[in-house]
């Protein structure tokens, strides 16, 4: 493997540049702690999933860097860029990472509103008289 790998993974308005070195286990996002970065469980886990699947949570160091959107939406981010870069560093996990969906995008983003509406579908009361 070379120095590192970098990948990019996307998911609402959250970009997550992503990059593997070959280490012991270590996540650092935003130059912070993982386990400090993210306060929820559910997004640790989110994080770490490709990592389980392949076998490969104490193979690589990974650093991070997120901006954009919310937690929710960062750690999914974080998720898919993890993947391409597990795909890039060892091609064989591919077909692993694939049937488990986390090589696709998550295209779903909020809705812009509409103008006569409340928000993107809402509408005012209908009033008859």
């Amino acid at each position: 493997m070379a120095e590192y790998v970098e990948s990019i993974g996307r998911r609402k308005t959250a970009t997550a540049r992503v990059r593997l070195y070959s280490g012991t286990g270590e996540i650092v996002v935003n130059e912070m702690p993982m386990a400090e970065y993210f306060g929820r469980d559910l997004d640790k886990m989110i994080l770490r999933q490709p990592l389980a699947l392949t076998g490969r949570d104490t193979a690589y160091n990974i650093s991070v860097h997120v901006r954009g959107g919310g937690e929710g939406g960062q750690a999914s981010a974080v998720r898919l860029g993890i993947a391409r870069a597990l795909c890039e560093s060892d091609p064989s996990l591919r077909p692993t990472l694939k049937a488990a969906g986390f090589l696709t995008r998550d295209a779903r983003a909020k809705e812009r509103k509409k103008a006569g509406l409340k928000r993107a579908r809402k509408a005012p009361q209908y009033t008859k008289r």
